[in-house]
């Protein structure tokens, strides 16, 4: 049974013997440091993708009322959320409107008036569209204002 297994572990070492493998990919310079034609462009050290930096709203500071003061003390009370909760102010609809963003996922949004009533929810849910009672929010909101992000 040994010899066998020997034997069974010689043939399967010979049969897989290692073999030579070149592999050129795009970060790999060519061989004569020249491209022409169709081959792939000389590599370079440098990022050849600018990443656009986020968009980062005017801060509001105008004073806030009792109610968004309380809805800020009721996400600090919560585990942090990833990404971070953000509320921001806009104009919409002809009236001043907070927008609350909420963690990952299937959760809603929150639009609220400036009494803290809450008008809709203008994104999340299984569709990501909202409950669709302000479906035009995202293309009418104007003059956003970051009022609030979690620190934490």
């Amino acid at each position: 049974m040994t010899k066998l297994i020997l034997a069974a572990f010689v043939l399967l070492s010979t049969a897989c013997a290692h073999q030579q493998v070149s592999v050129t990919t795009p970060t790999t310079p060519p061989e004569n440091g020249q491209v022409s034609g169709a081959a792939t462009p000389a590599p370079t050290s440098a990022n050849t993708v600018d990443p656009v930096p986020a968009r980062v709203a005017d801060s509001d500071t105008t004073a806030r009322p009792p109610w968004l003061k309380a809805r800020i003390a009721a996400i600090l009370a919560e585990r942090k959320g990833n990404p971070i909760a953000r509320i921001y102010r806009y104009d919409y609809g002809g009236q001043t409107v907070y927008f609350e963003t909420l963690p990952c996922c299937d959760q809603f949004s929150n639009l609220f008036d400036t009494k803290g009533r809450l008008l809709c929810h203008p994104d999340g849910g299984l569709t990501g569209k909202g409950d669709g009672r302000c479906p035009d929010f995202d293309k009418n909101k104007t003059n956003e204002k970051l009022v609030w992000q979690d620190p934490r």
